[in-house]
């Protein structure tokens, strides 16, 4: 299969360039920042506003993955200058796009009476988890994390859009919070580095907020599992693990992971921000929101590893990368 990656070489994409790229004929399009061309890839770099870029690009393809359209027009730009032939365009959407209503009533008292304990245990019947058909938020919110937003949700109609003009078939995939390998983004990382450097855990004690992971191998899988899969075309699916965590769970999960002593270090959600200790996730329950992944086991087939996994192995794969 010939297939054009959009990014391709940080953290989702490298992980899904560095799979794909075993079984099938890859071309990566990014800015050259990180060199793929040691999987066997072959790599153009450029700006994808440059729309010089895309009319040199003059091969079919069978799918193209696009890892890194952020902002309005840049898939058009992509279908609209490339003169050779796309079957299908798998984008790499959020689970963000959904309408933002915040956790319910229901499912936030459950969590403050189990401390978040029983997060693993959640049920779909609470009517909180978003579906796949659930409405998209059209408001724009303020700051770099509503333009994230807005810009995801306007990419979403307009592949739908410039995929139907052009005759070809689209799949839209919505992550949650992406963990694992390469991923240098201070979430599990940042705390991570602190466990093998400095052998501490910081601990956030009055967290309420729940959320959930993605390990980025599953993420990778999925996109395969899309690739001109005649099931998956026209169809969004929300891509998170079965598991619904809070910062206490996540905790326990790397002090589970560690092979080192730790000292646990307990601070407030107002200390840490003092501090510029990472709150990556929710910290209150009006900032959280859950998504359904049925969708995606009973189309899409996908087995998602487990978080005491998934972590285990990312503290195995950055203990080299910061010294341990």
């Amino acid at each position: 299969m010939k297939i054009l990656v959009i990014g391709g070489s940080y953290f989702f994409g490298r992980v899904f360039v560095m799979q794909a790229a075993k079984e099938h004929d890859i071309t990566v399009v990014n800015r050259g920042t990180y060199s793929m061309e040691e999987w066997g890839v072959k790599q153009v770099k450029g700006d994808r506003k440059d729309e010089g870029l895309w009319k040199s690009l003059g091969d079919d393809y069978d799918v193209i993955v696009d890892f890194c359209a952020y902002e309005e027009n840049d898939i058009s730009r992509v279908l609209r200058n490339m003169p050779g032939k796309v079957k299908q365009y798998i984008f790499i959407s959020t689970v963000d796009v959904y309408e933002r209503h915040g956790l319910s009533k229901q499912v936030a008292e459950s969590l403050g009476r189990e401390s978040g304990r029983e997060a693993k245990g959640w049920k779909e019947d609470s009517g909180s988890w978003k579906k796949e058909n659930a409405p998209l938020e059209n408001r724009v919110f303020p700051g770099e994390a509503g333009s994230y937003i807005a810009g995801k949700t306007a990419l979403e109609r307009e592949v739908r859009e410039e995929c139907a003009a052009g005759h070809i078939h689209y799949t839209v995939l919505r992550p949650a919070v992406l963990y694992g390998p390469y991923n240098y983004a201070p979430r599990e990382s940042a705390y991570i580095q602190l466990m093998i450097q400095n052998h501490i855990l910081p601990h956030i004690t009055d967290a309420s907020g729940a959320f959930q992971f993605l390990y980025v191998k599953d993420a990778a899988e999925a996109v395969i599992k899309c690739l001109l899969n005649e099931a998956a075309y026209g169809q969004a699916y929300n891509l998170c693990q079965d598991e619904m965590m809070t910062y206490d769970l996540f905790f326990e999960e790397l002090k589970k992971a560690a092979d080192v002593e730790l000292t646990e270090i307990a601070v407030t959600v107002e200390e840490a921000r003092r501090q510029g200790i990472p709150l990556p996730f929710p910290v209150t329950e009006a900032e959280t929101e859950l998504y359904s992944n049925e969708k995606s086991k009973e189309a899409l087939g996908i087995r998602y590893t487990s978080i005491s996994d998934g972590m285990a192995r990312t503290y195995r794969a950055m203990k080299g990368v910061y010294g341990g």
